[in-house]
């Protein structure tokens, strides 16, 4: 039997009005006296209800915990409310940080049950064997819920990060090629210049050099700095967000990747009604939604357009990523937007959360950013230098300091799955329909994985003999940022080169600490883990 509860009822309602009219018709017929008035309408209003009632006390109350399949799953204690689960645990804090706490206070044998609103189960997966088995050999057992890829398809495109099945194995041959690490190696170049002119632009609009103490706000900086990477590294296009903060492309992302009350209300609001008609109604969030995927669409297509003008007029193609895959001949224009919608979009909130973490992490640790500064000038003597691959892949510390950001605050902090067919994780039966949850934010703190230390901030864990690719972990699925198997990250190179070549390029030239050091960091819910408030540093530069 598969999982059922509220969102299932819901999603059939058209069964259940269609079954609640054909039922009041039948007691009109046979029964009226029993009827509301002889009238098919109320009659089939009531039954539509009761149906409602007895289905819901079925499915909230009596299903998961008597004749669930899942319900000998190891269940997490914790505030276990009687309707709404750990539901209140999920929302209250920011994401992933329960199931951190989950993943190393629940005994568990790789598979952990928890039930959110209305008690819908989820099982989070805790060991590496489990995590192997789901998104490696049976990755495409498991998709994303469609629940969720309506939300965020507008913005992404049906590229490849949203693709399932044999379109997601297609797009992934034919966009492999486009990120070998020969190519990458090309784009480095392109990293350190798009670094270094953010931090001179830092330097120029801050007016670094004539305050003792300048207070900037490094959130966004870092986002600006990552869409104008991937503009030129993916799309051999500048879209000059560093120099204008006000670009329309630049408004559009800041503009949907911070969630209003008025995004979680309608987020709330899916578990009751059909996302069609949230989709439809004429609010605001709709609106901002329905505009930001229009720019980003039209952005995508000029940008493919003119890629294909340069090829049919036979001019040398650049070294990115969509002028490699466009010269492969695989992919329809259609798939090409919607990859290039992808890239553009995950490919810089992902980053612009990276590096600023970095940030709070290296003014929370001195000894780190000096140690790490001293790397960078040893390696490089001045900012203008010209860089390439092996001058950043040759600084040890500085590949552990951006493993170590990455694996304590991961970007995507967890990601759902659901099962597609009736199948089994390590023996235990998941009917389809079960929801699986995937916590990098979680595995990578997992205190069996990782040690008693798991939770801290420790590059050095990197530096040891033998632990560069590792950082001690006894698994290489303890490290989930970028997911593994068929649907791991496929730009992981991309994004980890641009990263270093970033904070190599702002550590190298400003000493930082928080403006406010004592400040609660309170973390936004949304697809990528960010500072609700910003972040805010004080700078001081440095002789380079």
């Amino acid at each position: 039997m598969g999982m059922v509860g509220p969102t299932t009822f819901w999603s059939s309602y058209t069964f259940w009005t269609g079954s609640s009219i054909a039922a009041s018709i039948l007691a009109i017929n046979t029964v009226p006296e029993y009827t509301i008035g002889q009238s098919i309408a109320k009659t089939a209003t009531t039954i539509f209800f009761a149906q409602w009632i007895v289905y819901s006390i079925y499915s909230v109350l009596l299903y998961p915990r008597f004749f669930s399949p899942l319900r000998d799953l190891p269940m997490v204690k914790e505030g276990n409310h009687p309707l709404m689960g750990q539901w209140y645990a999920i929302t209250g804090e920011p994401s992933g940080e329960p199931m951190r706490r989950w993943i190393n206070n629940t005994p568990n044998d790789g598979l952990i049950r928890y039930l959110g609103l209305f008690n819908r189960e989820r099982i989070l997966l805790t060991s590496p064997k489990v995590l192997a088995e789901v998104l490696n050999t049976k990755n495409y057992e498991f998709q994303r819920p469609q629940l969720l890829l309506r939300g965020i398809m507008k913005i992404l495109g049906v590229g490849l990060l949203l693709a399932e099945g044999d379109d997601h194995k297609f797009q992934r041959k034919g966009l492999t090629p486009a990120f070998a690490f020969r190519h990458i190696k090309q784009l480095y170049p392109v990293f350190w210049s798009k670094s270094r002119e953010m931090v001179k632009t830092v330097e120029d609009v801050e007016l670094v050099q004539k305050k003792p103490n300048v207070e900037i706000e490094i959130g966004g900086w870092a986002s600006r700095a990552a869409l104008d990477i991937i503009g030129v590294g993916g799309m051999g296009q500048h879209f000059n967000s560093l120099s204008d903060p006000d670009t329309e492309l630049n408004k559009t992302y800041r503009s949907v990747f911070s969630p209003s009350r008025q995004a979680q209300i309608l987020g709330l609001l899916t578990f009751f009604i059909p996302a069609w008609i949230i989709e439809n109604l004429p609010i605001k969030r709709n609106e901002d939604i329905m505009a930001a995927s229009k720019i980003a669409r039209d952005t995508s297509f000029q940008l493919v357009k003119q890629k294909k003008e340069r090829l049919a007029r036979k001019e040398k193609m650049d070294a990115d990523i969509i002028s490699i895959a466009l010269e492969s001949g695989q992919f329809t224009d259609e798939k090409l937007v919607d990859n290039v919608m992808t890239f553009l979009a995950a490919g810089h909130e992902t980053t612009g959360s990276a590096l600023t973490w970095s940030m709070y992490l290296l003014s929370k640790h001195p000894e780190v950013q000096t140690r790490l500064r001293q790397e960078v000038h040893e390696h490089i003597n001045h900012l203008d230098n010209e860089i390439n691959d092996t001058i950043i892949d040759g600084m040890p510390y500085l590949h552990a300091v951006c493993q170590e950001v990455l694996r304590v605050y991961s970007p995507v902090p967890m990601t759902l799955r659901e099962a597609v067919v009736d199948t089994s994780i390590q023996g235990h039966y998941i009917p389809k329909g079960s929801v699986l949850m995937i916590c990098p934010w979680a595995v990578n703190k997992s205190e069996e994985l990782w040690g008693p230390d798991a939770s801290e901030f420790n590059p050095d864990r990197w530096m040891k003999p033998g632990m560069a690719n590792s950082g001690g972990a006894t698994s290489n699925y303890a490290f989930l940022t970028f997911l593994h198997g068929p649907r791991s990250c496929i730009g992981q190179k991309f994004a980890t080169a641009e990263l270093a070549c970033l904070l190599a390029a702002f550590v190298g030239k400003f000493e930082f600490e928080m403006t406010y050091p004592d400040e609660e960091i309170i973390i936004k819910g949304g697809i990528t883990a960010r500072p609700k408030n910003g972040m805010r540093l004080n700078l001081k530069p440095v002789d380079w």
